[in-house]
């Protein structure tokens, strides 16, 4: 279990580091307990016990990759009562979300030891005296450097593809939520994976984290975070000539059209604003409707937003706090520097007494009649903040919705079956939802972006695809 101190986890063992941070509880400022401040020679020693891991779990058969896998899933799902409350102190999500972040990352241990025995090469008939082949073949150590938002789920999903691929991997936590990132590494361990097959290393980002990005010894790079630390990412990884997967910022937009069913839509679009803060990257922070059904959706969504609940994450409110008072700082910012619009609802910190008094709460917001071209909704605000436009024909719709420098996920709403797939294959983005919004985990499904929410993509079987390279092999008969 989780001491006092979160220390790193490398070649199977915790490391102490004589420096130490410490980690913020988001809902009352207060301290969790010490975490490892690592050094880039703790970086190193992950990084190469993760190589000498790696020469023999390459070999390794799928057989025996899809057993420690799906025990690793069994195994989280045992500790999930701890994971959650981890997890909700940590990130101050509600623990209810926290037990689904829990549940996600098993599904993703067990999606990919199922799916890793049915990952196949090709065979390319290209003439009778030639046999050609082609293999799958891992990168070696792959760097997973994860945000604060899914701790959990994030690093599970890159680390499970990678590991079932043949890969070894070092990760990075978030400054903010290490914890159970370090307690899924002594699961792993648990499970029967070598020693260093699974390495975390705790530390501050601008260390740790750049240590890990610039290590020569990291054969693939994976980053979720924000657009301008994934450009440095990107970077670092572009002087070694690496690959990257970058899952970065999004300004997600449902699209509320004249004939949605607008009782069905109302609970979908205010849970993908609130959930988790709004500090996730899909979240539905804008909002665009038709102007005839305008008033009745902002009416309903502003009765559903003042009967959330406010208050400690593991009290498992409607809403927590942020993950810290300096996102507190950056989303009381947006709103004050509004220069048009109404603020509807919400708008501001909530008064809340005794400790949380302390705590980096903002309410549920609602703005209406934003200027599309607008700072607030153009750029990612990372809080329960959505921001209302209206629109009058389909054209306008794709106009707004396609109108930011992201393209992560977009939803639309409507009965019209020819507008759905008309919208869906006009707008830029890496997934498009009609008359749902985020599919619940979504471990099958293909994620990433478009434009500058990053590229490559995590979940499904085409992560396989990003953590092997193409070996091809040409026999002459």
């Amino acid at each position: 279990m989780i001491t006092e101190i979160t220390e790193a986890f490398i070649a199977g063992n915790h490391v102490a580091s004589r420096d130490t941070y410490d980690n913020i509880d988001p809902a009352t400022g207060c301290s969790l307990g010490a975490v490892a401040r690592t050094t880039a020679e703790d970086v190193d020693h992950a990084v190469t016990s993760a190589a000498q891991a790696q020469r023999q779990w390459r070999k390794s058969s799928p057989e025996e990759r899809s057993r420690l896998l799906v025990e690793t899933a069994r195994l989280i799902r045992a500790d999930r009562d701890n994971l959650a409350l981890l997890e909700s102190s940590d990130t101050g999500k509600p623990l209810t979300q926290a037990y689904g972040d829990a549940d996600t990352c098993a599904r993703y241990f067990e999606f990919y030891g199922h799916a890793i025995e049915s990952y196949y090469g090709h065979q390319i008939p290209l003439g009778d005296d030639l046999h050609v082949y082609t293999r799958r073949e891992p990168y070696g150590v792959t760097g997973h450097i994860v945000a604060w938002n899914y701790p959990l789920q994030l690093v599970g999903r890159a680390v499970a593809a990678s590991l079932a691929s043949g890969n070894c991997a070092v990760a990075k936590p978030a400054d903010e939520t290490p914890r159970t990132t370090v307690r899924l590494a002594e699961i792993i361990q648990q499970a029967g994976f070598p020693a260093g097959a699974f390495n975390v290393v705790t530390g501050i980002g601008a260390e740790t984290g750049a240590a890990l990005a610039d290590h020569q010894g990291i054969g693939h790079l994976s980053f979720v975070g924000s657009t301008n630390i994934g450009s440095t990412i990107a970077h670092a990884a572009a002087d070694r000539v690496i690959p990257t997967v970058l899952e970065l910022g999004g300004k997600s937009a449902n699209l509320v059209f004249a004939d949605a069913d607008i009782d069905a839509a109302v609970p979908a679009l205010v849970r993908s604003i609130v959930q988790n803060a709004g500090q996730t990257c899909s979240a539905g922070s804008r909002l665009l409707v038709h102007h005839e059904v305008h008033d009745e959706v902002v009416a309903k969504m502003v009765a559903e937003l003042e009967q959330i609940t406010i208050g400690r994450g593991t009290d498992d409110p409607g809403l927590g706090p942020l993950i810290s008072a300096k996102q507190l700082d950056r989303v009381s910012g947006f709103l004050e520097r509004l220069k048009r619009g109404t603020v509807v609802t919400g708008g501001a910190s909530p008064e809340l007494e005794g400790e949380l008094a302390s705590g980096a709460f903002f309410s549920p917001t609602l703005i209406d009649d934003v200027d599309p071209a607008s700072e607030i909704a153009q750029e990612e605000i990372f809080g329960p903040v959505v921001v209302a436009s209206t629109f009058s024909d389909d054209d306008e719709a794709l106009a707004l919705a396609n109108g930011t420098d992201y393209g992560l996920i977009s939803a639309v709403w409507t009965q019209n079956v020819s507008r759905a797939h008309r919208m869906a294959y006009e707008i830029d983005a890496g997934q498009v939802f009609v008359n749902n919004y985020g599919a619940g985990g979504g471990v099958e499904l293909p994620f990433g972006g478009f434009k500058k929410s990053g590229y490559g993509r995590e979940k499904s079987i085409e992560a396989l695809d990003e953590y092997t390279q193409t070996k091809t092999v040409v026999l002459k008969l």
